[in-house]
């Protein structure tokens, strides 16, 4: 609850009672926050437990939050807005912002998913043509032909359609966020997609990515099935395509270690593939509509997706974005460790830095300013033409245009990826645009959140973070949080960057029986 936020350590990361109120009052109109709990977690006393009941436990309470599929309890999200963009775009001919996206924004809390993603809503956006990565084998032409020709709500499948999968999500500034959860199944899938000159390409991602990532764990599932025997003529590929994900499902929770890392490989190539697909398509899109909007060229996005499946955790990023795992060792004396585990993907990370001048041998400008071409800080990102192929740099007039563009690219789209196994010591996942990470380092991050929940069973600790944001971005400029809040959009870009959050409460994590985020 907001009027119970109240944090004080020895870095002074705290909200004075003069500012409390103000910054209730300010986040309260967040551009987005939203909070999930699972139902399927039931608390109990545990009694003759002495493991349990230390004085170290992790969350102390007589009452404890015990899992019942592993995954996650609950999560929260929380994102507010410092610069200045357009509402929606026309990309597209307008059916992005004026049709899709619509339906998609939740920026307040869940709701359920009315109907399947289908490739033929993809296929309006798409105009590469382009099919799967890596077909392996005749499978994927059949489950691509027979996902692309079936009705929106055809496929069945308990992550995709269906009462138990639901969706938030919104835009604040040029950053977007993205969660999708199926508690039936212990899945979920975040994103945060921020944005950079313009909104366009975030936009793109929250259109199509999760379509996308569903689509290619879609061709993994059918892909094992094949390998196993399990497709034997075309009527069993009608028949088989169309069930869930069970098997995918219970391969990654094999005791056979190796089935197991070879399915969360299959995820992380999924994640890759779908990012791949997301570019490809933007930057047709982008090709079509550069002579009415040459500013598109130099739109991009960074990328952070998490997927967690019981106990797999597999993280996908390109840019700054962080997601950072708080761990507390049970042997550690109750010390909480943060773990980053994404990259950074900009010129502040040495070895992007040295990657991008050994890419570039012949040439003495590929880092001007303290950016690349003198242009953007991030070294991977999606989107971003001009620094990519030479026809999208063209496209641009006078000073805008790109000097030398002499060996693109300049910017990759490679991702980052890690599957990470959760284990009884993680506690939970924060998820940030690099906003965040302007003001808190990861340990301060993990620390805050560890000490709000502990103190505020009730309270949503993505919001919290938002509003230590504030306090500290205020106090940095010699303002008032209520001064800073009354800054515009736009002017207020000065003092903080958007910023999104996403805290995630892991399955293994032990914390109060009234601990909700927010339902």
């Amino acid at each position: 609850m907001l009027n119970e936020m109240f944090y004080e350590d020895n870095n002074d990361h705290s909200i004075s009672s003069e500012d409390e109120d103000t910054l209730v009052r300010s986040c309260s109109n967040l551009s987005v926050s939203f909070g999930y709990h699972c139902n399927s977690y039931q608390s109990f006393p545990l009694e003759n437990d002495e493991h349990e009941t230390s004085p170290q436990m992790r969350f102390e309470n007589n009452a404890l939050t015990k899992s019942r599929n592993g995954s996650f309890t609950c999560l929260s999200g929380a994102a507010i807005s410092a610069n200045f963009t357009l509402a929606n775009t026309n990309i597209c001919n307008g059916l992005i912002g004026e049709e899709i996206l619509p339906e998609l924004d939740s920026p307040n809390s869940f709701r359920k998913i009315v109907s399947s993603p289908s490739m033929s809503r993809l296929d309006l956006l798409s105009t590469s043509q382009g099919s799967p990565a890596s077909p392996e084998s005749s499978i994927f032409e059949i489950s691509k032909n027979l996902w692309r020709s079936s009705a929106p709500t055809s496929v069945s499948s308990n992550f995709v359609t269906g009462n138990e999968v639901k969706m938030a999500g919104g835009a604040a500034g040029e950053d977007r966020v993205q969660a999708v959860c199926s508690e039936k199944n212990g899945w979920l899938i975040c994103g945060i997609y921020d944005g950079f000159n313009g909104r366009d390409a975030a936009d793109f991602l929250a259109v199509t990515l999760y379509d996308n990532i569903v689509y290619y764990l879609y061709l993994l599932e059918c892909r094992i099935k094949q390998q196993d025997g399990l497709y034997n003529s075309s009527e069993d590929s009608l028949n088989g395509v169309k069930s869930e994900l069970t098997l995918a499902m219970r391969i990654a929770e094999n005791e056979d270690v190796k089935l197991s890392e070879k399915f969360r490989a299959g995820v992380l190539n999924c994640l890759t593939s779908a990012v791949e697909q997301a570019e490809n398509d933007f930057l047709c899109m982008v090709e079509q509509d550069m002579d009415d909007r040459p500013d598109l060229v130099s739109v991009g996005s960074c990328v952070l997706v998490v997927l967690l499946q019981g106990s797999d955790l597999c993280i996908l990023n390109l840019g700054d974005s962080r997601a950072v795992l708080a761990s507390m060792p049970y042997k550690e004396n109750n010390t909480v460790k943060a773990i980053q585990l994404t990259e950074i993907h900009s010129l502040e990370n040495p070895s992007e830095y040295q990657k991008l001048l050994a890419d570039h041998p012949n040439e003495s400008k590929v880092v001007m300013g303290d950016k690349v071409k003198g242009k953007l800080k991030v070294t991977r990102a999606f989107g971003v033409g001009y620094l990519k192929q030479k026809k999208f740099n063209d496209a641009l007039m006078g000073i805008l245009r790109v000097r030398n563009l002499c060996s693109p690219p300049y910017v990759y789209t490679n991702p980052h990826t890690l599957s990470h196994k959760v284990t009884e010591d993680d506690l939970f996942v924060v998820l940030g645009s690099d906003g965040l990470f302007d003001f808190f380092s990861n340990d301060e991050v993990v620390q805050l959140v560890y000490q709000f929940m502990h103190d505020n069973p009730f309270g949503d600790p993505a919001k919290y973070l938002i509003e230590q944001v504030v306090h500290k971005a205020a106090k940095g400029a010699a303002l008032t949080a209520e001064q800073l809040m009354r800054i515009p959009v736009g002017s207020r870009r000065k003092y903080h960057d958007d910023v999104t959050v996403v805290v995630i409460i892991l399955g293994n994590a032990r914390r109060t029986a009234s601990a909700s985020t927010k339902i």
